[in-house]
């Protein structure tokens, strides 16, 4: 049976209670990202009043070794840290998975400094609304936990976790290996069994194979249209995708979650083009389909559905998708009551 959190959800708290799970589900990418600061309370809680299935916070570690829900661990982008003097001293330069980075990186703040931080809006030009939200603070990967487990109480609808690990060869070569505390966590809160209301993603092959070996959780292997897995020399997305590399993908893993690209590619204009047979080919070697991302801005959409982020969500639940991730799970959810006929 294939260990995803489509198969079967389960409540948080409490006993356990059969629910037939919306299909595709929508996975709220760091919370309701397109109208509140990424991974934060305000915009968990938007997602889940939106309807979202699913939370997604982005993992990586602080000097102590907690797990830091950012979208990366250099942080200029996504807090307020410039404006600390008593942190200007470590601004620093790093090399992560190949590229240079000049910032603050959250390996060298405890977690009890992290959390004197403020999220910041990274999309400020684009979403000027979330720059309001000024206040809210850094939370933890056990944070969104609870979120996810108070509105399973308070909704009475199952609401998962789909947590990203970054960069874990990185933190493994400077002495903070991600595994042990990520590991911990599930066992804590009850979310190491293959009907837990989790999926746990990486776009490194490695750690997802090792994660597989501990824990019955669903898995998912990130992949984009182009690159490859940082901890894979040689390795490839695109070879990742044919009917080989997903049969190799499901010996470790339940899902894929892929760029829509690799779904609907982009003609030189832009425009989207014919579907490739990845759904299909996915489907066949045993492993369900996520796309990412579905963003509302023109910018991030192709030519042909620019201002039509709903007709563009409706085309990918048309061909067939398991689940999308959106920065506007409001849209996504309501896309998905009115389908493409």
């Amino acid at each position: 049976m294939i260990r995803f959190i489509l198969a079967a959800l389960m409540l948080v708290t409490g006993p356990a209670v059969a629910q037939t799970p919306p299909h595709p589900l929508v996975i709220a990418h760091r919370g309701a990202s397109g109208e509140r600061p990424e991974h934060t309370r305000a915009a968990y809680d938007l997602a889940i009043e939106q309807g979202a299935d699913v939370i997604e916070p982005d993992l990586v570690l602080s000097k102590d070794g907690h797990l830091i829900v950012r979208h990366e661990n250099e942080i200029s982008g996504t807090t307020d840290v410039a404006d600390h003097p008593e942190f200007a001293a470590r601004r620093t330069t790093r090399t992560i998975d190949g590229v240079v980075t000049t910032g603050w990186f959250t390996e060298d703040f405890t977690l009890a400094e992290l959390e004197t931080l403020r999220a910041r809006e990274r999309l400020a030009t684009l979403r000027p609304g979330n720059t309001a939200f000024a206040d809210e603070t850094i939370l933890s990967f056990q944070q969104v936990i609870d979120i996810a487990r108070a509105a399973t109480a308070r909704t009475g609808r199952v609401i998962g976790v789909a947590p990203e690990l970054k960069h874990p060869t990185y933190f493994a070569s400077i002495g903070l290996p991600m595994e042990p505390p990520f590991l911990e966590a599930l066992r804590m809160n009850a979310l190491m069994a293959a009907d837990s209301p989790i999926m746990v993603q990486c776009f490194e092959v490695e750690t997802l194979r090792s994660l597989a070996r501990s824990t019955d959780a669903p898995l998912l292997q990130l992949m984009a249209a182009s690159g490859g897995p940082a901890d894979q020399p040689g390795m490839t997305y695109a070879a990742m995708a044919t009917p080989d590399g997903l049969a190799e993908i499901a010996t470790y893993a339940d899902a894929i979650g892929v760029e829509t690209a690799m779904i609907l590619p982009r003609d030189a204009s832009g425009a989207s083009t014919t579907p490739t047979p990845l759904i299909e080919d996915a489907h066949a070697a045993g492993l369900k389909v996520v796309a990412w991302t579905f963003r509302a801005e023109d910018p991030f959409l192709p030519t042909d559905y620019r201002g039509d982020l709903t007709g563009w969500l409706k085309r990918f639940y048309a061909l067939g998708i398991d689940a999308v991730f959106s920065d506007f799970p409001g849209v996504a959810v309501e896309a998905r009551t009115h389908p493409l006929p």
